[in-house]
């Protein structure tokens, strides 16, 4: 007997790029891309780093082929302001949780906080919380979490550029941060609500960075849905090569041929220093592939991208 298939889901072609989302507070991540998939009319989007429902601000999105690159954009700084409460200290590090505990006693004066938070400043270890996304035996820490479990987790080095004291109204600390990708803000409140002794949790949060993606980049929800319906949504996605910074160099036709079926190619333009990457674009200016550069001038494809699926 033949099997029987599930018709695919019809895709709307469309260009390859990125989206800067301003992610509303209560949105997991996974909804901004479930919304993403319908203004743009494709399964293929994904996210470059997770927001909590808590946080707003910058969620850069895949779209299409561009989530082939998603590995050159992974590991950038990113920026946030946020406020801290002092006093509070909750079972998910944050406004979203259930209170714990609340101090009784006095809540420190701005020198001690400010004192505290140059201690968070470097390369520091930091213990993924319960309720995160990090996998225990393949088992999100969430869902053990939302068990009653608590399992020891080892702890991870994060790097933290930048913990500025924005203002300081007890018991609210407002706070701008620059760190390394996968460092938790919430686990910084908690942090230092025990460094001052008075327990902390983290109010609220709103990424200002994301890599090379801004906050002043970022389009709401409410933007996105008008221009879908309007049958303009394409032009809020940015190209490839703006958001890569890579060298970049024109092919002609035989070598686009050479590198879609994985050749090697004689290095084009300035000298590069051999293991990076340059950009190469086709004739009509669309990026074919990231390429790297080897020893002897020759450039080997690292990332091909498909060709442009037929209009209908």
């Amino acid at each position: 007997m033949a099997r029987k298939h599930k018709p695919r889901r019809w895709e709307r072609s469309g260009p390859s790029g990125f989206v800067a989302v301003d992610k509303p507070q209560g949105w997991t991540s996974h909804d901004v891309v479930d919304a993403a998939r319908r203004w743009f009319g494709t399964r293929q989007v994904g996210h470059l780093g997770t927001l909590d429902p808590l946080a707003t601000g910058v969620l850069p999105l895949a779209l299409r082929s561009a989530t082939k690159l998603v590995p050159f954009l992974e590991g950038g700084e990113k920026g946030y302001v946020g406020t801290i409460r002092l006093g509070e200290t909750t079972d998910t590090l944050d406004a979203d949780g259930e209170v714990l505990c609340r101090h009784e006693g006095p809540l420190p004066e701005e020198a001690a906080v400010r004192d505290a938070l140059g201690h968070f400043l470097g390369e520091i270890d930091q213990v993924p919380p319960m309720y995160s996304a990090v996998k225990q035996d393949g088992v999100p820490l969430h869902k053990l979490a939302r068990q009653g479990r608590e399992v020891e987790r080892p702890p991870k080095r994060v790097r933290i550029d930048r913990l500025e004291l924005r203002s300081f109204s007890a018991p609210d600390v407002d706070v701008e941060v620059a760190c390394s990708a996968g460092t938790y803000v919430r686990v910084i409140a908690s942090d230092l609500g025990v460094r001052l002794g008075c327990g902390g949790h983290l109010k609220n949060l709103c990424r200002t960075r994301s890599g090379p993606f801004t906050l002043e980049d970022a389009v709401t929800d409410k933007q996105l849905a008008a221009a879908a319906e309007m049958g303009e949504v394409d032009r809020f996605v940015i190209p490839p090569v703006e958001v890569l910074g890579f060298p970049v160099i024109q092919l002609d036709e035989s070598d686009v041929t050479t590198v879609r079926h994985g050749g090697e190619i004689a290095a084009l333009g300035p000298p590069q220093r051999p293991g990076s990457c340059i950009a190469a674009l086709e004739p009509g200016g669309r990026l074919l592939a990231v390429m790297e550069v080897r020893p002897g001038r020759r450039l080997h494809p690292v990332r091909v991208l498909p060709p442009l699926a037929p209009q209908g």
